[in-house]
């Protein structure tokens, strides 16, 4: 696929690559700065949905009361030890770690995680796992360092949901202006934000275990041209990328004896969101039309350079009970001309394709309106902002098909809500869920886990493509970079310089 630059990158990249290698010398010390392709609309993730918010924010500002480890354990945070779990799995008892504060001096007590959670779960709240914390019936605080969550029902994956970046704890009297002056526990404070261009975090020296932190500065450089991400990576701007997206350039980096390479795995399930009520949306012949017409493997090609998982439902193979769906809707365009022509909606179809400015989103939508042409769709591009995108397919529902990653692991839960932007309405998946969230029988939980997969697969909800893969280049000698990302985040406290 031919991919257009402007006269200004060919040029600033041609001279880089002439060098061969970052010029000056490495960075090293106690700074760090990192790339990223999306800016984050604010910096606090319990009230907006956006994964760039994690990326910066998460274990570096704001802290959980637990936590997900890059290789995908959980562990706790701030709570001092694993909870204690009632036999009916409906009441948790945690106990608050020791010496904690928030960077406004304030100490972290039980209350800090009632007035969190309860916020979290309430009629106005904007949480994107909202339906996590209004699950919570009620939560006892008998002393400072006691939490008791009890619940309305069972949630057998409550401790991963506490250890996401919507589950992280707020001091008080802060959160209303933790969108853009995050106060947290973290060994992190916000140090300055240039729209557009960079965010600065600097360590805070009243941390806990501040004598472990040794990255001192952290600077996250917001670049969404991939042709420039590869000019500041060579010409040594930047020490890493994390999730880097210009994965047609990656054999050069992995040529070079200056850099780090690693290839692992995300909970990214990248699909064509569908509008479920909109018309011809509406018609489940024609979004299975759509499964049948588009070859994922063109895609994964096109989007990520051939690297990625293909996947049938929105689960990953890293998820407990992934079963493989990949067959259900093998590409054949035959089958999507007599699919469409089942469904009695009149062809051609002419429908709207929005895109976000995320770096797989282009040209993953480039290979879906040609493929999905070539059946009767004919799709108009149109490419939005990131904020555009929130406010009008995330909010207000206004779209008619959208490609987007969604990097919440276990995240089946979305499809039993139907006021959720894809505006899946279906008792049958409602009911197996509800199944599903509140067994305590881990024989139950794949049974249930098995049947909401091919239950999405067999309603063709959305089209599900492949799974993003993580990819870092970073400059050799800095350690502690995430192999994998079980979630979006960027875990400051574990980087050093070797």
């Amino acid at each position: 696929m031919l991919r257009v630059f402007g006269a200004a990158s060919i040029a600033a990249l041609a001279a880089v690559l002439a060098a061969g290698s970052p010029s000056g010398a490495w960075a090293a010390g106690d700074s760090v700065t990192l790339g990223m392709a999306l800016e984050p609309p604010g910096l606090d993730p319990t009230v907006a949905p956006a994964a760039a918010i994690g990326e910066v924010v998460h274990y570096n500002i704001f802290e959980g009361l637990m936590k997900i480890e890059g290789d995908g354990k959980l562990v706790p945070l701030l709570a001092a030890e694993a909870p204690k779990v009632s036999d009916d799995a409906k009441t948790y008892t945690f106990k608050l770690r020791a010496g904690v504060k928030f960077s406004n001096g304030e100490p972290l007590t039980s209350a800090d995680v009632k007035f969190t959670f309860e916020k979290d779960g309430a009629d106005g709240s904007t949480n994107k796992e909202k339906g996590v914390f209004a699950n919570i019936a009620s939560i006892d605080t008998p002393d400072e360092t006691t939490v008791v969550l009890h619940l309305k029902e069972t949630n057998p994956n409550l401790l991963f949901n506490l250890g996401e970046n919507t589950g992280v704890i707020l001091e008080p009297k802060s959160a209303p202006s933790d969108a853009t002056q995050p106060v947290g526990t973290g060994p992190y404070k916000l140090d300055g934000w240039v729209k557009g261009s960079a965010i600065t975090l600097v360590k805070w020296d009243g941390f806990r275990d501040a004598a472990k932190i040794k990255i001192a500065k952290a600077t996250f450089r917001i670049i969404n041209d991939q042709a420039a991400q590869v000019t500041a990576l060579l010409a040594g701007d930047i020490d890493a990328f994390p999730r880097f997206g210009a994965l047609d350039s990656l054999k050069q980096f992995q040529d070079n004896p200056g850099f780090a390479v690693s290839v692992g795995s995300t909970e990214g399930k990248t699909i064509v969101s569908t509008n479920n009520k909109k018309p011809p949306f509406d018609n489940l012949k024609v979004r299975q039309a759509m499964a049948y017409a588009i070859n994922r493997a063109d895609v994964v090609k096109a989007a990520s350079n051939g690297i990625g998982t293909l996947i049938g439902s929105h689960y990953t193979p890293n998820d407990p009970y992934y079963i493989d769906l990949t067959g259900r809707y093998p590409f054949d365009p035959a089958k999507a001309r007599a699919s469409l022509k089942d469904s009695g909606v009149a062809t051609p179809i002419q429908a709207t394709l929005t895109i976000p400015p995320a770096p797989y989103a282009g040209p993953a939508g480039e290979v879906v309106a040609a493929e999905l042409a070539k059946v009767g769709i004919n799709l108009k591009i149109e490419k939005v902002e990131w904020a555009v995108w929130l406010d009008k397919v995330y909010k207000k529902h206004d779209y008619d098909l959208t490609i987007i990653s969604h990097v919440e692991p276990r995240d089946l839960n979305i499809y039993a809500n139907p006021d959720y932007y894809f505006q899946y309405d279906s008792k049958t998946y409602q009911d197996i869920y509800h199944k599903l969230s509140t067994s305590a029988d881990p024989a139950e939980q794949k049974k249930w886990t098995e049947a909401a997969q091919k239950q999405l697969s067999e309603d063709a909800v959305n089209v599900f493509m492949y799974v993003l893969p993580h990819v870092t280049v970073a400059k050799k000698g800095l350690g502690g970079l995430w192999s994998n990302s079980p979630i979006f985040a960027n875990d400051l406290s574990a980087l050093s310089w070797q």
